[in-house]
């Protein structure tokens, strides 16, 4: 059974910086691209960063781009997002997800997605 799980969430003060981890067990994923999401409440889960399992491309949300960092570890089960100058709207829960489909554009598809985390909560109060 595939478990990703996720750490690093807390409150945080806007401006500042925070770091989130996920870790995968299970299954090998070195072939799959891995992704962070965020859905604040009453909102629709939105792609924040992922990267491509072959050369390491990584992709942003417009919203975060130039603020955040995906990266993954040597492992390839690892992955991290760094946050700097973190704002009041980037309040929601973090989900770390895996795909084999990353295919053209379906990395930035949440229904592509083979697994998730169970997500770890953000709050940056305004």
């Amino acid at each position: 059974q595939v478990r990703l799980e996720e750490s690093g969430g807390g409150l945080r003060q806007a401006g500042g910086s925070s770091s989130l981890s996920c870790v995968a067990s299970g299954r090998d994923l070195s072939s799959y691209f891995m992704a962070w999401w965020r859905q604040a409440p009453g909102k629709e889960r939105d792609f924040v960063a992922g990267i491509l399992p072959t050369d390491g491309t990584t992709y942003y949300g417009n919203s975060v781009k130039g603020r955040f960092s995906v990266s993954r570890g040597n492992s390839k089960n690892e992955l991290s997002l760094q946050m700097n100058n973190l704002r009041p709207e980037d309040t929601a829960v973090y989900f770390c997800g895996a795909t084999r489909a990353w295919y053209g554009d379906t990395w930035s598809k949440s229904n592509y997605y083979d697994f998730w985390g169970q997500g770890t909560q953000v709050t940056v109060p305004s």
